[in-house]
């Protein structure tokens, strides 16, 4: 289950990521909590924050990967890290000092997901480089588990905090601090112990041929479809829990975190499940999406708090499953050449629905209340599985078609 950690460098990564990831979700809660005290619990306002984190991954998403294709990957991680420790501390010490407005908020999650662009499908692209084709899947199983590790400890850290401290301020602070321990872990690696792809030249239509390359090959193509469709409702599911935990079962900051920190047991134990298996198959991705829409729409229903909390347990780890298997999927079947922009087309479909998703079920959730939101947004995910197999059947068919005349 941890064979990947038998390699110093990535050692270091996950150890120093671990720490980062706690400050990424206690940033994350602190986020959401100060957008709904500054709008008196607007869930449009709460949406249009989680859309404009993510848009830039929409709007520039592949030319990032392209980036990653072309420099070396490592570099560009410090700067990366760097920067949104910056946004970290200018935005806490505008909260700490009463000045911040809701518009600051929306700054800052915008300038983040334009940073996180390039950072993003690095990351990822650099995941092999450190441990090698052999250990990927280990790797990158275990990279969620640390992920949700942190998902399990930032909310209600944040949650207790936050009440404790009187503010969401301190919370950003403690993020800025939490970065120094990612780029420690990136600046100390050894060089020589690096598998490093070889740059790519700059070059025209590098980012049409990434494109090409994902529609010709359907073993890419079927997961990234699935994942663009999951992936709009899956994206704001820690919105709906929030809007869900404040709203329909008047929980306050602290039973906040609870609610949270269960998702995220959940996708902490998927994650541990998903380490054990030697590689990943389409029949656990389809079962990962059927399986996290039927659990959201149950989730919807819940009659009491309690029952809520533990239906989050089982879609955290449906959700969890799906993003593991198809990012395994998807790096195993990739060229070492084209893992940059391939990557920068999945976190695109992983990230880039949000802005389309968040609004979507903020809107849902004002008219119809949290519930209905949170039962919709199910729905729409198993409509959006298979939407994903019938369009990878119509392009695949429709490319082979055009491969004689094109040769």
């Amino acid at each position: 289950m941890f064979r990947s950690l038998r390699v110093r460098n990535y050692r270091m990564f996950a150890a120093g990521g671990a720490v980062s990831n706690i400050g990424t979700w206690l940033q994350r809660t602190a986020q959401d909590w100060l957008v709904l005290e500054l709008t008196n619990g607007s869930a449009a306002a709460l949406g249009t924050a989680t859309a404009l984190q993510f848009l830039p991954m929409l709007l520039f998403g592949m030319f990032g990967g392209v980036l990653a294709d072309r420099y070396p990957k490592r570099p560009i991680l410090i700067t990366a890290q760097s920067l949104m420790a910056a946004l970290a501390l200018s935005i806490g010490v505008l909260t700490m000092t009463g000045a911040a407005q809701v518009w600051h908020v929306y700054v800052m999650a915008f300038t983040l997901g334009l940073i996180s662009c390039v950072e993003v499908p690095t990351r990822q692209a650099f995941v092999v480089e450190m441990v090698g084709r052999r250990d990927l899947s280990n790797a990158i199983a275990l990279n969620s588990s640390i992920f949700n590790l942190a998902r399990v400890v930032g909310p209600a850290l944040a949650g207790l905090l936050i009440y404790v401290l009187g503010g969401t301020g301190p919370i950003f602070l403690v993020n800025a601090l939490t970065f120094a321990a990612v780029i420690s872990s990136l600046v100390f690696m050894r060089k020589s112990e690096l598998t490093l792809s070889d740059p790519v030249p700059r070059a025209k239509g590098q980012l049409r041929e990434g494109l090409k390359y994902v529609l010709r090959h359907e073993e890419l193509l079927m997961p990234i479809l699935l994942l663009a469709f999951v992936s709009m409702f899956s994206q704001s599911f820690s919105m709906s829990i929030a809007l869900m935990a404040r709203e329909v079962f008047k929980a306050g900051a602290s039973s906040f975190g609870l609610a949270s920190s269960m998702f995220a047991v959940g996708a902490l134990a998927g994650a541990l499940l998903a380490a054990r298996r030697a590689s990943m198959s389409r029949k656990v991705l389809f079962a990962g999406a059927i399986g996290f829409g039927l659990f959201q729409i149950a989730s919807g229903f819940a009659p009491v708090y309690p029952v809520y909390l533990g239906m989050l347990i089982p879609t955290g780890i449906a959700l969890i499953t799906i993003n593991t298997a198809a990012n395994s999927i998807v790096q195993l079947a990739t060229s070492p050449e084209m893992r940059g922009r391939v990557m920068g087309i999945y976190m695109l479909v992983f990230t880039g629905g949000t802005p389309l998703g968040a609004p979507l079920v903020g809107w849902m959730s004002e008219l119809g209340g949290p519930r209905t939101g949170v039962v919709l947004s199910g729905a729409f995910v198993l409509v959006g599985t298979a939407l994903a197999v019938l369009a990878t059947k119509l392009i695949v068919s429709r490319v082979a078609r055009r491969a004689p005349a094109t040769a």
